[in-house]
């Protein structure tokens, strides 16, 4: 909103001889006063002076203000605005068009327009520092609103280039309030306010949402990550810390909106008490807007002058809530199709009779692991060591890559995508498709009768009804493990733990029966800090030997002061898990065991380096029985747990079609979740890390 320049005017008659106001002219302002308080109304007023506080005129003079006289309209009042010790000769007169009730919603002023002051306050003992804050004020009040119509939701779009723009929507604000009467023009005032400090605020959030899931926030679906948030607080930095930044938030929340609506109250006053300076602001800036919009001119490329970005938000997210609330319907009819829900049980998985299978998930562990020349140099150096290893155990390897729903985070919407062949890349349609009957790899075990069916979740810290749905008979978690150590922050159990329990709880026992088992390595989960190390498998034990590790490990605030450092233990930890499920697979796997692990997503943006990071995660299978890999012989992998760079890429919700394919009869159909997700992902589509 436009901003004027003020002179203040200080000498004038004495306050017998000032304007003097009944309640009705406050009220109204329809009474006109003379010069020497007579009361009777003229058409002129001469020899006064204002009685104006400094701060209530900003120390800006404004001639051109005023109205003819006689011309008095209802809520306003008359002021004299004249230069100090001016007469009646001068012969001007001016009207300030001030509504009533503006003095009081007025931040810039302590006394109602036009009454003397009272000699006594801070502002006239002190005129110059009164006009100085004044001013400031009003500069600071334009910034904040250019600030919030003009900010980006994306961090690295934070540039001082993008401030340099006439935003259209403060023009039609202003142009808004400059013509609405005195009660229309509050209650706009305000509620332009509260639509700014809500912009702003979102904005905000989206910045969190990028920099973490490298999308932006969904006003309808995304409410519940705030809980995950708070335990990842909960676990990082205790409840003390949680507490203090939850209400923290809420302060700096409800700070916005109240310092937006009282920005915009203040300029709209401003505005109207120089009505016509700020009206050919408004024009003259008006006229350039359009004209800038019409001619494209730029001062920085891809950033036009003329700005509308606020309303494009504003749309962006309209259409968001759109989608989000036509995605139900969406979702179910994709669901609708199943390439293998009337495939008898005694026709899956026939390929892998008498395998154990065991699907595992390493959190974070994605293609800027591999590919990514700050992380890359170790992570490859132990693929390429364990694949050398694995194969001097009589191991053969093939790798290839798979795309993710989401990245930085949601681990169990991967896990859902990558069971179910459907892509889950929200909370709604993680919910239906959990409460379904859709059948899931690991659900397919169990429905054959074949396999005994585990699930070994380290992450999992309560009742967890979703085992159900994914045909587990028995879930370890960390409350059954059997671990008595340290957090590694987020990290509930560290994964050599985790792997020593399944052989210990299930895959050890002797005279079992086939087994599929799902576990999910947690250790390289946000903020890798601080990491345990690889120990001797007869030296895990309960846990309580992590304790010391614990402590030898790094600070998770020290780690986060820089990136490079970030990178350093990401890569660590990817290394860790790693080498420890390759390490089991040749302790204790015996030649009918079948390994398929892969990463569920990207790690966040500080790893990867930028939002538009490929979301590809490697995925291998590991067997000893060569036939095992034969089957897959047409997918093209590559020969080794690093997947070469131009290896294929396929979308995660075509796995399961692809698996249940290859090591059983063929389906009923040509395997697909649905029209919209059938197509596998050229190469060309996955882009790959480049050096920071």
């Amino acid at each position: 909103m436009p901003k004027t320049d003020e002179t203040n005017t200080q000498e004038g008659p004495t306050a017998d001889a000032l304007p003097q106001y009944t309640p009705d002219d406050t009220a109204e302002g329809q009474n006109t006063v003379t010069s020497d308080g007579s009361g009777v109304p003229q058409d002129a007023t001469a020899g006064a002076t204002t009685g104006d506080h400094p701060d209530d005129t900003d120390g800006v003079r404004d001639d051109d203000a005023g109205e003819e006289p006689g011309n008095h309209l209802p809520g306003n009042h008359l002021e004299a605005d004249v230069e100090g010790g001016a007469t009646a000769s001068d012969g001007k007169a001016a009207r300030a068009d001030t509504a009533a009730g503006d003095a009081t919603s007025d931040a810039t002023s302590d006394e109602p327009p036009g009454q003397p002051a009272t000699g006594g306050g801070w502002r006239d003992k002190h005129p110059g520092a009164a006009r100085a804050v004044s001013s400031g004020t009003t500069t600071l009040a334009t910034v904040l609103v250019l600030f919030a119509l003009l900010m980006p939701n994306r961090l690295e779009l934070l540039t001082l280039s993008r401030f340099i723009r006439i935003p259209v929507e403060g023009i039609l604000v202003a142009a808004l309030l400059l013509i609405l009467p005195p009660r229309p023009r509050r209650v706009v005032a305000v509620v332009s306010g509260l639509i700014l400090g809500l912009l702003t605020i979102l904005n905000c959030v989206d910045m969190g949402f990028y920099s973490v899931l490298s999308r932006p926030f969904d006003p309808v679906l995304d409410w519940t990550l705030f809980g995950d948030g708070e335990s990842f607080l909960k676990d990082s930095i205790g409840q003390a810390g949680t507490i203090g930044a939850v209400i923290g938030l809420a302060v700096l929340v409800i700070a916005v909106l109240v310092l937006m609506v009282l920005t915009v109250v203040r300029l709209s006053n401003l505005m109207v008490r120089h009505r016509a300076t700020a009206t050919r602001t408004t024009v003259m800036f008006g006229t350039v807007w359009m004209t800038c919009a019409t001619l494209g001119v730029q001062f920085f490329a891809g950033m036009p002058i003329a700005s509308r970005s606020a309303t494009q938000r504003v749309q962006d997210r309209a259409d968001r809530v759109s989608t989000t609330l036509k995605d139900e319907k969406v979702f179910a009819k994709q669901a609708a199709h199943d390439a293998f829900a009337k495939t008898p049980a005694s026709q899956l998985l026939t390929g892998l009779r008498g395998k154990d299978v065991i699907f595992t998930f390493i959190e974070s562990y994605g293609r800027s692991a591999v590919e990514d020349p700050a992380m890359a140099p170790g992570v490859d150096a132990v693929l390429t060591k364990q694949t050398t290893a694995l194969k001097k155990a009589g191991f053969a390897t093939r790798s290839g890559w798979l795309t993710s729903p989401v990245t930085g985070a949601g681990s169990w919407l991967a896990h859902t995508t990558f069971l179910s062949g459907l892509w889950v890349q929200n909370q709604q349609r993680y919910r239906n498709v959990t409460s379904s009957n859709r059948l899931t790899l690991t659900s397919a075990f169990k429905q054959t009768g074949a396999w005994q069916t585990v699930g070994m979740m380290p992450g999992v810290t309560r009742a967890w009804p979703e085992g159900k749905f994914f045909g587990l008979n028995k879930v370890y978690d960390s409350r059954n493990m059997g671990y008595t150590g340290p957090k590694f922050s987020w990290s509930p159990v560290p994964d050599q733990y985790t792997l020593k329990a399944f052989e210990q709880l299930s895959y050890g026992k002797k005279n079992r029966g086939p087994l599929m088992a799902e576990i999910v390595l947690a250790t390289s989960h946000n903020p890798w800090s601080p990491l345990p190390y690889t120990i001797g498998w007869n030296q895990v034990g309960n846990g309580s030997v992590y304790t010391a590790q614990k402590k030898q490990g790094t600070d998770p605030e020290q780690v986060w002061k820089s990136a490079a450092s970030v990178r350093h233990e990401y890569g660590k930890a990817i290394q860790y898990s790693v080498t420890n499920l390759t390490d089991f697979m040749m302790k204790y796997a015996n030649k009918n065991t079948v390994l398929v692990f892969l990463g569920d997503h990207q790690p966040v943006t500080t790893v990867t380096g930028s939002i538009t990071a490929s979301r590809d995660v490697p995925v291998a299978i590991v067997a000893h029985d060569k036939s095992v890999l034969d089957k897959i012989s047409s997918w093209g992998w590559t020969d080794s747990l690093q997947p070469a760079h131009n290896a294929p890429v396929w979308r995660m919700d075509t796995f399961r079609n692809r698996f249940l394919t290859a090591y059983g009869p063929q389906a009923a159909s040509t395997p697909s979740a649905s029209p919209s997700t059938s197509a596998s992902v050229s190469p060309s589509t996955s882009s790959s890390v480049k050096s920071k």
